[in-house]
């Protein structure tokens, strides 16, 4: 049988914890025992600049509601003194650091702004760049310098969809295929240190935003399946913090290293499920694309289809390469 709390003892952070799947990732891993420590710029009194009404306190305070160990420091993780301060503050009162999940500017709403190549406006770029991926570096880098030395740990960078294809706008497309790709190059480097890295996405995720935009709660969500079917195979965020949690408490994570992988994979290998007993599958549902305009089909349909040509051919090309390096 499983203990109950497989991660009681482990330090972890989860920067973004404000909201949506880092929101759930932090109560995720306090459920399974982890001391959890949630960062985030949105606290009492002081907002991000989303405007949005969650906060890091409000993480915290839910997660202690539920008997958990939360610890919530405000952090702009664009600023490496303060990625720094935190970390050292955390090593300082315990000595150890097993986790790390970064979810920071999951949802920004720059990032979610849609637009052609021919239609971008770089104005914003410098920005939007720093929030959703030099941020994500700079944490990247301390949590693989507090791991080191122990020679063991997991870092998690959640993004969106289990492609290498994504993102709403051409910053976002540069951000979102980042997030997928550098952990495996982390993965790399990091490998002689004993530490995991890995990619995660959620399936179609029931945020607070996205409550918000069908108009509809977690009381009464499934309403939502009206306007949009596929809905109805919605995730909450604590499910995709269960297969981080899973992943954290195997003693043969390695196997994950390097990985681009998803909730639904990881519930199928773990056997979990949601906080109602669901198990929502988003890679067998079967989409219903009628809620989505042709054109925006067609685009699908284009892009998958030179995925495949591109990751085929750059398959082989590993492949020969590999032959050739000894050993």
């Amino acid at each position: 049988m499983r203990p109950k709390k497989p991660l009681a003892g482990r330090v972890a952070l989860v920067a973004g914890a404000t909201r949506g799947a880092g929101r759930g990732i932090a109560r995720a891993l306090a459920e399974a025992g982890a001391t959890v420590y949630c960062t985030g710029r949105s606290v009492k009194g002081k907002p991000s600049p989303y405007q949005r009404p969650e906060t890091i306190d409000e993480t915290a305070a839910m997660i202690k509601a539920a008997g958990g160990k939360a610890i919530a420091v405000r952090v702009d993780h664009t600023n490496e003194r303060e990625v720094q301060a935190l970390f050292r503050r955390i090593l300082r009162r315990h000595e150890r650091l097993d986790i790390v999940v970064d979810s920071v500017a999951g949802e920004d709403p720059l990032l979610k702004e849609w637009g052609f190549l021919w239609q971008a406006n770089f104005e914003k770029a410098d920005a939007m760049l720093r929030q959703g991926l030099t941020s994500r570096l700079i944490t990247a880098k301390h949590a693989a310098v507090a791991m080191m030395p122990k020679k063991r740990g997991l870092i998690v960078e959640v993004t969106e969809n289990d492609m290498i294809g994504g993102g709403a706008n051409p910053i976002a497309h540069a951000v979102k295929t980042a997030q997928k790709i550098l952990p495996l190059q982390w993965a790399t480097e990091l490998a002689a240190h004993g530490i995991t890295v890995l990619a995660i996405t959620p399936g179609f995720l029931r945020s607070e935003t996205m409550l918000e935009h069908f108009k509809v709660s977690e009381a009464n969500w499934r309403d939502a399946g009206k306007q949009d079917s596929n809905f109805l195979v919605s995730e909450s965020p604590l499910y995709v913090g269960r297969a981080i949690a899973a992943v954290a408490a195997d003693p043969k994570r390695r196997r994950h290293t390097g990985t681009l992988t998803s909730s639904w994979q990881l519930a199928r290998e773990y056997g979990l499920t949601d906080y109602d007993g669901r198990r929502p599958d988003w890679g067998r549902h079967a989409i219903d694309f009628s809620v989505l305009p042709k054109d925006w089909i067609e685009l699908f349909r284009t892009g998958t289809d030179l995925e495949i040509q591109w990751l085929t051919t750059l398959a082989s090309r590993a492949k020969k390469f590999r032959k050739k390096i000894p050993g």
